[in-house]
């Protein structure tokens, strides 16, 4: 969830010098845009995979602080629960045989990361939600120990001024009060980077926002959560009302959730960061000491360092990056729409399927998204999110069409053009495109897979909680062996 900080509280004073800053800092912004100073490579692509940690038993291991001690890998850290890690994956360009590469590169860390926390009893898990939590106790005896999640907490449940009641539907209604966000620890994500050009940052984050639906159709993994059987992907409303900043009469105010998908269509990246400043208070004020402009005019490069901070605290589903690498700045498109999982080559799938499709449509001299209402984007994500592989969503030219069948007509030439464009081998854009194919055509995701194991179990006579502990001891088993989810057997 971000860098850490030092400190949980914040006085009057921090918050109005915060304020001034980033502002300053947007505006800082606003003149490297206008002056050109980015780096214009496009198409390095970087990842990161939030894991949860399961027991011999297949309970939530809370102890990630050992799991990662053990690892000992930098590119490894923690997330908020303590059943939680984070793994960032170093960026490379997406070309050739970059793809498999970066699988066969990806299988082997995971692979040592996996030996060693087995040396702590702990197994790594790569699914939207871990099936398995309970319901978490009151308190933040879940929560990892740094002063960020404790802060977070604070801010967030300070600015709510009552304990957060989770309504969430599907086939097994959930309602819950906690008074924590410690719900958000249950989401896992895949979050894949995109380096893009300032000039056609707007076009990229578009077409992902377009993208958004289709994405949680093929890659929807996350049907259960605290033993309910709830949507398809029940990490995006868990995230949405587990840091929930506002009241219920915010809300019916209409004031913007801080997991937020959007408003509109952009014409610049700077239009998302200056939504960030002018519509969400600070969650950490937490200032530096540099003056970003003086370093600019000095002909150096701004950090950012608040412009950032605050950037890590607004969830958009397709984030805005600044960051800085070897003294010169870039932007990226961090796609924070899949859950974790269900194997490696599933999740090189997605990745796969996703640049292929951004790619080839920001090429369209009459963009898709400018025959399509913003609306009927963020509609097709949360009705994804609902149905998962058997959603139906609207498609320009197309009306409302089944999501797989718009997959299997539409989206996988797309992605099969975008990933000639991208000069990825035509092996391996086949190898992982027909593992999507396969998904659409068999109507198999890791959501219908764990629902249907589960299901299977209990036809045998398992309660839930049996029944879920036994699912999650096949899933990780045919995670391990590393094939695709959609060629899983069910329980026999």
């Amino acid at each position: 969830m971000g860098e850490d900080i030092s400190g949980t509280t914040f006085t009057r004073a921090d918050h109005a010098k915060y304020r001034a800053k980033i502002r300053r800092c947007l505006d800082t912004l606003e003149a490297m845009l206008d002056a050109g100073v980015f780096v214009e490579d496009e198409w390095r692509t970087g990842l990161e995979i939030e894991l949860g940690l399961a027991g011999p038993d297949m309970r939530p291991f809370h102890r990630n602080a050992e799991v990662l001690e053990r690892i000992a890998d930098p590119l490894y850290q923690t997330e908020l629960g303590r059943f939680t890690i984070e793994l960032n994956v170093e960026p490379r360009r997406i070309d050739g045989q970059s793809l498999v590469q970066l699988e066969a590169a990806l299988r082997r860390n995971l692979n040592r990361a996996r030996d060693r926390a087995g040396d702590v009893g702990a197994e790594l898990v790569m699914a939207g939600i871990l099936p398995t939590l309970p319901a978490p106790p009151a308190g933040r005896s879940w929560f990892s120990d740094s002063d960020r999640y404790v802060a977070l907490d604070e801010a967030i449940m300070n600015s709510r001024r009552e304990d957060i009641t989770l309504r969430i539907g599907g086939p097994e209604p959930l309602s819950l009060t906690m008074d924590s966000i410690i719900a958000e620890a249950a989401c896992t994500s895949t979050q894949l980077h995109l380096q893009v050009t300032p000039r056609r940052y707007s076009a990229y984050w578009n077409a992902s926002q377009l993208l958004a639906g289709p994405q949680l159709v093929m890659g929807a993994n996350s049907p259960f959560l605290f033993g309910h059987h709830l949507q398809a992907e029940t990490r995006v409303e868990t995230f949405l009302q587990a840091t929930d900043t506002r009241s219920v009469e915010l809300r019916n105010q209409g004031v913007r959730p801080r997991v937020f998908f959007g408003d509109r269509w952009i014409t610049s990246i700077f239009d998302l960061f200056e939504e960030n400043v002018r519509y969400f208070p600070a969650l950490l004020p937490v200032s530096s000491d540099e003056d970003p402009a003086a370093v600019l005019a000095a002909g150096g490069t701004p950090t950012l360092g608040e412009l950032r901070l605050h950037n890590g605290t607004v969830y958009r589903w397709n984030r805005p990056i600044y960051d800085v690498q070897d003294g010169r700045p870039h932007l990226r498109v961090e796609n924070r729409v899949l859950p974790a999982g269900p194997s490696v080559v599933d999740t090189l799938a997605n990745a796969a399927f996703f640049y292929g499709m951004v790619v080839e449509l920001v090429t369209d001299e009459r963009p898709l998204w400018s025959r399509m209402s913003f609306d009927a984007a963020r509609e097709n994500f949360l009705t994804a999110a609902r149905h998962g592989i058997d959603a139906r969503l609207y498609w320009p030219g197309l009306g409302e069409v089944d999501g797989a069948e718009l997959v299997l007509g539409t989206l996988l030439p797309l992605a099969a053009s975008g990933l000639e464009r991208l000069g990825v081998d035509a092996s391996v854009a086949g190898r992982y495109l027909d593992i999507i194919e396969a998904r659409a055509r068999l109507r198999r995701n890791g959501a219908t897979w764990q629902v249907a194991a589960v299901k299977a179990h209990e036809a045998r006579g398992k309660d839930r909680r049996d029944a879920l502990h036994l699912m999650l001891a096949d899933y990780v088993r045919h995670m391990n062996l590393g094939d695709p989810v959609h060629t899983w057997p069910l329980p026999s």
